[in-house]
Parts: C-alpha cells; structure tokens; sequence
C-alpha cells in the first residue's frame, strides 16, 4: 500500500499493470477502492492503471485546514497540482484520465493544464452545469445525514474511509464544495478548449443528473464522443462494470491506444 509524501501530506495510490498510462480519479465520495472492479479489465487489456486518493479522501491526509480547503476556490486547482505532482514523482510524462462524477472536472481541468501531457480524457456521471446553486442541489439530492443512510452504504463508507473519519466526512461533503463547488456550477465555457479526444460516458438512470447533461457536455467538446449506457444508474463504473471498461477500451483504440 503505497504512499507519497505531496506538500507535506500523504498520498495514497496504487499501480497496476503495464503500457499506456491510465489514471483513474474517483468521486466526491469515494477513493481508490471504488475502481476495483474496472481497473483489472483494464490491466487485462494491456493498460498501466494509477489510481489515488485525493486531499482527504480514502487513505490521503487532508491536512488541519481540508474543511475550509474543500469549501474554496482552490479545490480544483490544487487537485490539478496535487496530479501532476504525483505524475511527476512517478516519472509519467503523457497519461490518460478517466474520472467519474466529480472527478471528471479534475480531469477536464488538467487536460487545460498539461495540454501536451494529457492523451485524451473519459467521463462518467460528471455534471456539466446546474439551473441552481450547488449548496441548494445538495439539500435536494442528500437529505438524509449519516446516521440516516442505509447500512450498507454506511458501512461502505466506513470501509472506504475509515471508522472515525467516515461520519464527519460524509456530513461534511453532502452539503457543498468539493469540484462542485457551492454556487452555480458550469463546464459549458471550459470545454470548447478541451483540444484531445474525450469520451462522455453517461447513464440514463443516474438520481443526479439527467442524461442531457452529458449530450450538452458531449456537444460542447470539439473531439467529444457520447456513450449512453442503457439501464444504468448514477454509479456506471459499479452498475456496468465490464461495459464502463470495454468503452474505455474501444475509446482509446479508436484513437490509437
């Protein structure tokens, strides 16, 4: 279980495999362990898989000062930084991101930042903007508080990130922040200067966020490709796993990877 010492916090990640580099970035809930079911399929097809828990999430320090961090402007800059931080200390010169939800604005956001680094980028489940602040979409779609949850999710979440942090950290998150930010969120302006090929993958049955979302976010990208997946809701990579990878796959051999 591998760690990395990042501006002065730990970092956790793991790598799998050989070849092209893919790095998997997780949601605003989850951490490293969310990909266990894609990353061996990917493995299995000749990938090099990085995966890695973000500023306070999973096994990765947050640091005293995460709670006012993950309520700033800074989350998503400091997310860019803190990948190529790790790419760097892995000798990674060029890679590919996937990210699901919330990390597929970290995705987009570092194809910005290291446009002769990042290969191409693949989303799953990511918002592409709200009608309404995001402080007020989170009282909708999260109104029940940790103790309200049902078992097993509770339990997941204890798994993920550990008995004492768990409840504090999910209470904390499903108000606001994070890549999501507090107030109205929109990719719309960002994409059109996303230049490698990107794959929208989307659900049709996702609790979040309508499927017009990803054909908005698809549009709006000048090398997009759109794939919805049928019967699936807002967690592809644990609903369709094998389908989730074997677009991936296909994505990237299509364009020579």
């Amino acid at each position: 279980m591998p760690d990395v010492e990042l501006r002065g916090r730990k970092v956790y990640y793991e790598v799998h495999g050989e070849g092209e580099t893919l790095v998997l970035l997780h949601h605003g809930f989850g951490c490293t362990a969310m990909w266990k079911g894609i990353h061996p399929y990917l493995v299995e097809r000749g990938y090099r898989v990085i995966v890695y828990d973000r500023r306070g999430y999973g096994r990765s320090e947050g640091g005293a000062e995460f709670a006012r961090f993950y309520v700033s402007a800074q989350v998503r800059p400091e997310s860019v930084t803190e990948l190529g931080d790790l790419m760097a200390f892995l000798e990674v010169e060029k890679f590919h991101l996937i990210g699901q939800c919330e990390g597929g604005v970290i995705a987009f956001d570092a194809a910005l930042r290291f446009p002769d680094r990042v290969r191409t980028v693949i989303t799953s489940s990511t918002q592409c903007y709200s009608e309404v602040p995001m402080t007020r979409f989170n009282e909708i779609k999260f109104p029940d508080s940790f103790d309200e949850l049902a078992p097993a999710l509770r339990e997941k979440l204890i798994r993920w990130h550990g008995e004492t942090r768990a409840r504090p950290f999910y209470n904390q998150f499903r108000r606001y922040g994070g890549a999501y930010g507090k107030d109205v969120f929109d990719l719309r302006g960002l994409l059109p200067r996303i230049t490698c090929p990107a794959l929208v993958l989307y659900p049709d049955r996702s609790f979040l966020f309508d499927v017009a979302q990803g054909v908005t976010m698809y549009r709006c990208l000048p090398k997009g490709e759109l794939a919805v997946l049928p019967a699936c809701g807002h967690n592809t990579y644990e609903h369709r796993p094998r389908e989730y990878a074997r677009q991936v796959t296909d994505f990237l051999a299509r364009h020579g990877f």
